[in-house]
């Protein structure tokens, strides 16, 4: 595009977006679930899902949240403000009664330390729990950096009824006003669908293919 880059960086709380385009002056925000009511986005350059994080010498070959065998595992989630704001493995977990295999971990964290969210991850990497259910970027990233073999298995089924969803396509956002640009990234992620896919390959992010595709 021939245009300079700069960064700025804040935490995603409540108020993330407003903040990012009107206080920050920003034009694009990476990582945006696509069709996103307080951006524009583009079509989705991957699909990324909730995934199980266990260790490698465990052996639990996990695929499916109505595994049986999650009834005896302590399980790993990561929560997102109060109780009201769980995330979808937290209620697709519940409809199934395990609840009290639950353990919390938030995903802001204390920003003083390093990597908060992956706080989940070294708890499975540490036996403190059996699995985790992380969403799946995050979860390929901290894993594929884990001294401790970890392995990173997209959930199924993807969608909870009613509505539940755990699996994303993931866009480019940015501000409503600002279509000419929002078609311009789209082109770029385009010609350059290859890249793209090496790059997600190198920081460990799981993809899944939308039905049919």
């Amino acid at each position: 595009m021939g245009a300079k880059v700069e960064y700025a960086w804040r935490a995603q709380r409540r108020g993330f977006f407003r903040h990012a385009f009107q206080e920050d002056g920003g034009d694009v925000i990476l990582g945006v679930p696509a069709g996103f009511e307080r951006a524009l986005t583009t079509s989705p350059y991957y699909r990324s899902s909730y995934a199980f994080v266990s260790r490698n010498d465990r052996e639990l070959n996990l695929t499916s949240l109505d595994d049986p065998a999650l009834a005896k595992l302590k399980i790993g989630i990561q929560l997102v403000g109060d109780e009201s704001s769980g995330p979808p493995p937290a209620f697709a977990l519940a409809r199934r009664g395990l609840v009290d295999n639950l353990v919390g971990y938030t995903v802001y964290g204390d920003y003083t330390q390093p990597n908060p969210p992956a706080r989940v991850i070294d708890a499975v990497a540490g036996g403190e729990v059996d699995v985790g259910i992380v969403w799946g970027p995050l979860a390929g990233y901290f894993a594929k950096r884990s001294p401790v073999p970890l392995t990173v298995v997209p959930v199924s089924p993807e969608v909870e009824e009613p509505g539940v969803r755990l699996a994303f396509g993931i866009s480019v956002g940015v501000r409503k006003d600002a279509k000419a640009l929002r078609d311009e990234i789209e082109q770029i992620l385009d010609r350059n669908r290859g890249e793209v896919n090496r790059i997600l390959s190198d920081y460990g992010v799981p993809q899944v293919k939308r039905d049919g595709a």
